[in-house]
């Protein structure tokens, strides 16, 4: 399985082991970062809004029109925002780095 590079909202980073299938935000969340992920991944509340590192872009589905439109919701957005419950963990995504983005 991937190992992610997170940096947390105070600026630590760490290593993250993926033992599990799922999206990114229910393998940070089990990781033990705080993503609200108040709807519950269904791209509708932005709680789990990361920033990916921009190498990582190309790699990655685009995001579709409802995420993209919940992106363009948020005031802390980035041209690298992504909603986690929307990134499915692969062996693709071995390397990902990513911050999670400020809570709003």
């Amino acid at each position: 399985m991937p190992i992610l590079n997170v940096t947390d909202r105070d600026g630590s980073a760490k290593q993250v082991d993926v033992t599990m299938d799922g999206s990114l935000m229910q393998v940070l969340r089990d990781a033990g970062y705080h993503i609200a992920a108040e709807c519950g991944g269904a791209a509708a509340c932005g709680t789990c809004h990361v920033y990916l590192d921009e190498a990582w872009l190309s790699k990655l589905p685009e995001a579709d029109e409802i995420e993209a439109e919940m992106v363009g919701l948020l005031e802390a957005t980035r041209p690298t925002s992504r909603l986690s419950c929307q990134i499915m963990m692969d062996d693709t995504l071995d390397g990902l780095t990513l911050t999670l983005a400020p809570e709003e």
